[in-house]
C-alpha cells in the first residue's frame, strides 16, 4: 500500500511581536491574567500590506526547499484559512500564482482551526491513489485583522502565522499517514463565529456597528467541547492504529490554549514532554497553529524516522480530528 509521507515543512510569522504589556494598553488586561489563562506571552503581527497569501508564500517556499521540490512540481494545493486575501477567488489561487505552481489545482479549506488537518487529510488520499505525487497542504491566518481588539476575551488570543507541509508518496510502507479521522458538530456553530459578511448578516453599517465582522467566541463552551472532543479523537487515532498512549513519541497539537492542551495530555495519559509547545510565542494562529509547531519541532531535530506522531486540532464549526503519523 502507498502511503502519504511529509517531506517538507516550513514556517512564516510576520516580524511585529505584540506581547502581553502592549495589549494592556490597548485593552483591560495584563500579563499575569493572560499567561495564567492561555499560556500566551506574546504573538505577531501582519505588517500593514502584507496579505494571507503572502504569509503562506514563505511558509511554502521553505517547505518545499526542505522537500527539494520546485513549485512546478506540486499537482495540487490546498489552503486552510479563515482569513484569505478576499472572499473569493481562493487564497490557494494566489498562493499559486505567487508561486508559479502552474499545473497545480488549487482550493480552499474553512474549518478555522482545523484547517490544515482536514487539507492534510484530503491530500493524503489524493496521493495514496495515486492521483497525485505532490501535494502542498498551508495552514495561514491573518487573524489580527477580524478579531475586536475591545474584547479582552478574545484579543488575547490570536496572532498572524503561516505554515506548509509538502506531501507525497512514501518508500516505506511502514511510514507516512497512517490515519486521520475527522468530525464535525455543527449543532455547535453558535460558541465560536464570525456572525456577518454572509448571506445571514450581509455588510451592512448595522452589522459593522455591532461587530457582527469579528470573531465571537463563548471560551467556557469552547473549553469543554474540545478537552472531551480532542481526547476522544486522540484515542480513537490510536485504537484504529493498535497503539496506546504508551506507543506516542511526539504529541503535534492545535495551540489554542495551555489549559486545554494539558486537559487532554492528562486524560490520554501523556506527558506534557512529548507534546512540542509554542503558544507562548505564537498564541492561537488558528489553522497555522499544528504546521507551525511540526515544523518548529522538525527543524529542531525532534522528529526521527520511525517515531509516532499524534496530531490533533479543534476549530469552529466544531470541527475537529486527530492523525498518526510515523515519521
Amino acid at each position: 500500500m502507498t502511503r502519504a509521507h511529509i517531506i517538507g515543512t516550513g514556517s512564516y510569522a510576520p516580524e511585529k511581536v505584540m506581547t502581553n504589556d502592549d495589549l494592556a494598553k490597548i485593552v483591560e488586561t495584563s500579563d499575569e491574567w493572560i499567561f495564567e489563562r492561555t499560556g500566551i506571552k506574546q504573538r505577531h503581527v501582519a505588517a500593514e500590506g502584507e496579505v494571507t497569501s503572502d504569509m503562506a508564500l514563505q511558509a511554502s517556499l521553505r517547505a518545499l526547499e526542505m522537500a527539494k521540490c520546485r513549485p512546478e512540481d506540486l499537482d495540487m494545493i490546498i489552503v486552510g484559512t479563515i482569513s484569505p486575501d478576499m472572499p473569493m477567488p481562493a487564497c490557494a489561487a494566489f498562493l499559486q500564482h505567487k508561486l508559479g505552481a502552474k499545473k497545480a489545482f488549487c482550493f480552499d479549506i474553512s474549518a478555522a482551526c482545523a484547517g490544515s488537518l482536514f487539507g492534510l487529510s484530503i491530500a493524503a488520499q489524493y496521493v495514496q491513489g495515486g492521483m497525485v505525487k505532490r501535494a502542498l497542504v498551508v495552514g495561514v491566518e491573518l487573524l489580527t485583522r477580524i478579531i475586536d481588539w475591545e474584547d479582552r476575551n478574545s484579543c488575547v488570543l490570536f496572532g498572524d502565522a503561516a505554515g506548509a507541509m509538502v506531501i507525497g508518496p512514501s518508500d516505506d510502507p511502514t511510514r507516512g499517514i497512517l490515519s486521520t479521522h475527522l468530525h464535525t458538530d455543527g449543532a455547535q456553530t453558535d460558541i465560536l463565529c464570525i456572525r456577518g459578511g454572509g448571506s445571514k448578516h450581509p455588510t451592512s453599517e448595522e452589522t459593522l456597528k455591532a461587530k457582527l465582522h469579528k470573531v465571537s467566541m463563548n471560551g467556557r463552551e469552547v473549553y469543554k467541547f474540545a478537552v472531551r472532543s480532542l481526547t476522544d479523537a486522540v484515542n480513537e487515532g490510536l485504537a484504529y492504529n493498535k497503539m496506546t498512549a504508551d506507543d506516542v513519541t511526539h504529541v503535534i497539537a492545535h495551540q489554542a490554549n495551555i489549559r486545554i492542551i494539558d486537559a487532554v495530555l492528562e486524560r490520554l495519559a501523556i506527558p506534557r514532554t512529548k507534546a512540542w509547545l509554542n503558544i507562548d510565542r505564537f498564541g492561537n494562529t488558528s489553522s497555522a497553529s499544528l504546521p507551525t509547531t511540526l515544523d518548529e519541532a522538525n527543524r529542531a531535530g525532534k522528529l526521527q524516522p520511525g517515531d509516532s506522531i499524534a496530531m490533533m486540532a479543534i476549530g469552529a464549526g466544531m470541527s475537529w480530528g486527530s492523525g498518526v503519523v510515523r515519521w
